[in-house]
């Protein structure tokens, strides 16, 4: 066995690539930037669209948000087939296929002229671009950290709170500039342009490909490569399903999905109701996220000295004092101080729903379990607001319904701390 020194040196079957420093950071940012152009699919980007849709074709806001939500809905069930393919055909093609249909999608975009044309539109761009341009990454990055996956994951998801603060303005502009047909066709142009030949060029699967191994390890041979990935313990899916720990993890993924969502689409109308302007709204939403940035960081660093579960725990703890938070902001100082209570809890929320995977399941099967919680996680979004409409309807506001959602929540705290890491029985027998 012998380690690297100075400049390291990848051999594979495209080429050498020398670099001045472990390959698994490169990595890290084409992560990044896959979330970063996740962008095109994700709501905060779509939601500058909206009205331009309804403002050309007639149609109503109820409308718009239906097809929205059921084309989400559908995109959702069908990631666990993306995560089952990057399992099989590995990150690296799978990377370079999905922008390509992500840029696919947001030209189809442009063409929109019917309601079914705008279901297929969102749809695709759910599917590829909030789905899967996330899953990558997130299959992608544990491959290459152990020791340093949480703070690995942590720098990635920066490239998806980045393009969150970008895409309503770069959007805004476009359509201003050019109008919302054009503007869907140069966010596909820049996929295709910037993204995708990255991917192809330096994405590779995991570094034991190219003689390397996690966290900077000492270079291998092809038989101490084989030795380390069959010392590796993963699990399948099947195996997976079949512990407990499986299930009390998705629905760990679910809360959060569903809380949050509800919370986000619905904000607006809650401030009204208690007297708050909707400045204040969109004040929330830019201070939650500036909160979140650093906190990504501290979080990605915990993760790797706590055990996920207790940070799991911690999340829900700080989703309960948020919902109470809103539930009480009748003045702007109470509304500062939801969002940042809501904005540091999103910031540890996001990383750690990232690092739980592969902590407990392995790195082989990676994508097609991260496929099935992210399809969790979509399905979660897509139905979220659902009930806050229900319960505005029904009692003409929202106390009722903050006060009833706190209960996920709380039991999302008993999920996550019955969610032991699961052990193989063949390993218990040992």
């Amino acid at each position: 066995m012998h380690r690297t020194t100075g400049r390291q040196k990848m051999i594979n079957k495209e080429g050498v690539i020398y670099t001045p420093f472990y390959y698994g950071w490169l990595i890290v940012v084409l992560a990044g930037l896959s979330h970063f152009f996740s962008g095109p699919g994700q709501t905060y980007s779509n939601a500058i669209f909206i009205d331009y849709y309804i403002e050309e074709f007639g149609w109503s806001r109820s409308a718009v948000s239906g097809i929205y939500s059921s084309a989400t809905l559908l995109a959702g069930f069908l990631l666990f087939i993306v995560g089952r393919m990057i399992d099989r055909i590995g990150a690296r093609k799978m990377a370079i296929i999905v922008s390509i249909l992500l840029a696919a999608a947001s030209v189809f975009n442009s063409m929109v002229v019917n309601s079914a044309m705008l279901f297929i539109g969102f749809f695709a761009i759910r599917l590829f671009g909030q789905g899967s341009m996330s899953l990558v990454p997130n299959a992608l990055v544990p491959q290459w950290f152990i020791q340093r996956r949480g703070r690995a994951l942590s720098l990635a998801a920066l490239g998806g709170m980045i393009g969150s603060a970008a895409f309503p303005l770069i959007n805004v502009w476009l359509i201003e500039a050019y109008g919302w047909r054009t503007a869907w066709q140069i966010l596909g142009a820049s996929i295709i342009l910037i993204f995708t030949p990255l991917a192809f060029l330096f994405i590779r699967n995991r570094p034991e490909d190219i003689g390397l191994s996690p966290d900077n390890g000492p270079s291998l041979s092809k038989q101490e490569h084989q030795k380390q990935l069959s010392s590796d313990i993963s699990w399948t899916v099947k195996e997976a399903r079949k512990t407990r720990t499986f299930w009390l993890l998705l629905f760990c993924v679910a809360v959060p999905a569903l809380v949050n969502t509800g919370m986000t689409f619905h904000l607006v109308s809650i401030f009204s109701i208690q007297s708050l302007a909707p400045e204040t709204a969109a004040t929330v939403l830019s201070l939650m996220a500036v909160i979140g940035f650093p906190v990504t960081f501290l979080a990605g660093y915990l993760l790797d000295k706590i055990r996920v579960q207790w940070m799991l725990a911690a999340v829900f703890a700080g989703e309960i004092a948020s919902i109470f938070l809103l539930k009480e902001a009748d003045v702007f100082s109470g509304a500062i101080l939801f969002a940042v209570v809501w904005g540091f809890m999103l910031g540890i929320e996001r990383v750690t729903l990232s690092v739980v995977w592969p902590n407990y399941f392995g790195r082989q099967y990676l994508g097609s379990i991260t496929g099935i919680s992210m399809a969790i996680m979509v399905v979660g979004s897509a139905l979220g607001p659902l009930p806050f409409g229900l319960f505005f309807d029904f009692f003409g506001g929202y106390e009722e319904v903050l006060w009833g959602i706190m209960i996920f929540p709380f039991l999302g705290i008993f999920a996550a701390l019955l969610a032991k890491p699961p052990k193989k029985e063949h390993l218990e027998a040992m």
